[in-house]
């Protein structure tokens, strides 16, 4: 990886100017859309507008094999594949279900920044916050103060890959955890598929809550379900895989007998792991989930391998006996502590930042709410959608100070302050962070306006109704469309934002709790994430095992669908079955 190098170039010029040429093109666009004349009554969505419900519904679908087609199929870049989405859902919502222009621009605009803030804004600063590591050279400290811990190589994969990758999904997402475990396990010895493979089977039970609730503040903001209760039911969901991941995770690696040797280990991982992420997702929300359950399961992994270990030592294969694991420089506990004391600030303030109160109170002086001209309450919901004509509203929330993503800018200043790094260079660094993840802002932006769009020209309800001819089945297949839609898109994020609303309005139909299967989208789509092209590249580019993406997939292609399948059973007994269906939040 060449991350720090990269970081501690100055942005071309030309990058720049492509970057500012997006932002102020689309500033023009939507002032422009804003302008049109404003309509006068409501309009009502249709749900069949062909007259014919099949048809209807695949014509409200072309939005959705659009985006996923130029993605998994002509393997189209996500920027662009997002953008041509983008432009099949206006027309789709235009043409075929006579939706205002206006409305259908004004949608778009509000999606769009949605998907900036505070979507953009989190993951800016995320990126920033990992290239001020980099760039000190404190990252590498905090990976090889993980990897002298036991010389065991199943505990290593254990630590690394699940306790330390999730972490690092909680912090950052969209790839980085794949990325950094592969490349460690590269670097202790482990051969390019088992650090590909094996870093993509033990980033699932934390994509939920990955890169700070992302996935959830996504699905939140098209379903309208509370986002406490969103947390609540997916901590319930993911509590059962969160143990089963590790076992499964190692059963992989050095197959049952091998897992068995270890069990005690493996159950202080992913126990330790499940309680932290119930608790959390409980009692306090999406935000810091990951980041707890992460700390709390390498804490208690550490702490008992201090005390115990097993009676084999496993190594790979054809390596001989060492006193130390291959690669590993053995540092100070200062230089340990320095090294974590980035993601430990990290961890205070995004905390702070989620605590209710703190969070009110600079909410009260500092948030401004603007309804969105041209859209708010000039769009009717219709039955039997909802029981009556029901006007949607349409206010875009700037709360910049009580943003989450706010709170990872100052901890980044603390914490590059703290490194020695001069505000200069810290500058420098934030435009080269910028750089880096402009496409990825473009994406996340077309991304959410497609998935706003749908809600507000009523594709949603249109595959919706069609989902729920599926009957008292649809909770399991309803969790598979979730992994179906992470494995095509590469994201939980995107997966909830396209599906999240039409899980709401099937649940609705076929009497299932909405919160339920709202839950169960994002709950499938973390199996998906091993799967989808994004994250496969990914894992092949760390481990630099170029042109064998296919061979990846077929190692992981039996355990995302089994994982993905289990997962749909669990969201069924939910929905059905005493006592399960009171661990349910409604």
């Amino acid at each position: 990886m060449t991350e720090s190098s990269f970081a501690a170039a100055v942005p071309p010029k030309a990058n720049l100017v492509t970057a500012g040429a997006v932002i102020v093109g689309g500033a023009f666009a939507a002032v422009a859309i804003l302008r049109l004349p404003a309509l006068g009554a409501p309009w009502s969505q249709n749900y069949d507008p062909t007259g014919h419900w099949w048809l209807s519904t695949l014509v409200a679908a072309i939005p959705v094999f659009v985006l996923l087609g130029t993605l998994a199929i002509l393997q189209v870049k996500a920027h662009y594949a997002a953008l041509m989405g983008l432009g099949a859902a206006l027309l789709v919502a235009v043409a075929g279900f006579h939706m205002p222009a206006k409305l259908a621009g004004a949608t778009a605009v509000y999606g769009a920044a949605y998907g900036l803030l505070p979507i953009g804004w989190i993951i800016v600063n995320v990126i920033f916050m990992y290239t001020l590591t980099n760039e000190t050279g404190l990252f590498k400290v905090l990976q090889e103060s993980l990897t002298s811990i036991t010389q065991d190589r199943r505990l290593q994969l254990l630590l690394i890959a699940f306790c330390f990758g999730s972490f690092f999904e909680g912090a950052a997402g969209f790839g980085t955890p794949v990325a950094v475990t592969a490349a460690i396990l590269i670097g202790l010895g482990f051969r390019p598929l088992q650090a590909s493979g094996l870093s993509l089977i033990a980033n699932t039970a934390p994509v939920a809550f990955g890169a700070l609730g992302i996935p959830l503040l996504a699905l939140n903001g098209v379903t309208g379900i509370d986002l406490g209760v969103l947390s609540a039911n997916v901590g319930r969901l993911l509590t059962p895989f969160c143990i089963l991941v590790p076992f499964w995770l190692i059963w992989a690696f050095a197959g049952f007998k091998g897992m068995l040797e270890i069990w005690p280990a493996i159950l202080v991982a992913g126990g330790s792991f499940a309680a932290t992420q119930l608790l959390v997702s409980n009692l306090h929300g999406p935000w810091l989930v990951d980041i707890a359950a992460s700390v709390v399961s390498m804490t208690c992994l550490i702490l008992f391998l201090l005390k115990w270990s097993p009676k084999r030592i496993w190594r790979l294969e054809g390596e001989a006996a060492t006193t130390q694991a291959r690669g590993v420089t053995v540092h100070s506990r200062k230089q340990v502590i320095k090294a974590w004391t980035p993601w430990v600030v990290l961890s205070i303030l995004v905390g702070l930042w989620g605590t209710p109160v703190i969070k009110n109170a600079m909410d009260a002086c500092t948030t401004l709410k603007f309804p969105v001209h041209g859209l708010h309450l000039l769009v009717q919901r219709m039955p039997p959608v909802v029981a009556k004509p029901e006007a949607e509203k349409a206010i875009y929330v700037l709360n910049w100070l009580s943003a989450t993503g706010t709170g990872i800018f100052l901890a980044a200043l603390l914490s590059g302050a703290v490194m020695g790094l001069s505000l200069w260079k810290m500058l420098k660094l934030y435009a080269a962070t910028l750089v880096r993840v402009r496409f990825s802002l473009l994406t996340i932006a077309a991304m959410l306006a497609v998935g706003f769009l749908t809600r507000y020209s009523g594709l949603d309800a249109t595959m919706g109704l069609a989902f729920a001819r599926t009957g008292t089945l649809y909770p399991f297949f309803g969790t598979m469309l979730g992994w179906l839609g992470v494995a095509l898109t590469g994201s939980d994020t995107s997966s909830n934002v396209l599906f999240g609303s039409l899980q709401k309005i099937t649940a609705q139909q076929i009497g299932v709790a909405p919160s339920l299967m709202a839950s169960a989208n994002s709950c499938g789509g973390v199996m998906g994430k091993m799967i989808d092209a994004q994250s496969i590249v990914v894992a092949s580019t760390a481990t630099q095992w170029y042109g064998h993406e296919g061979d990846i997939l077929r190692y992981v292609f039996f355990h995302s669908v089994a994982l993905a399948a289990l997962a749909g059973l669990v969201v069924f007994l939910m929905a059905y079955v005493f006592p399960f269906t009171h661990m349910i939040v409604r």
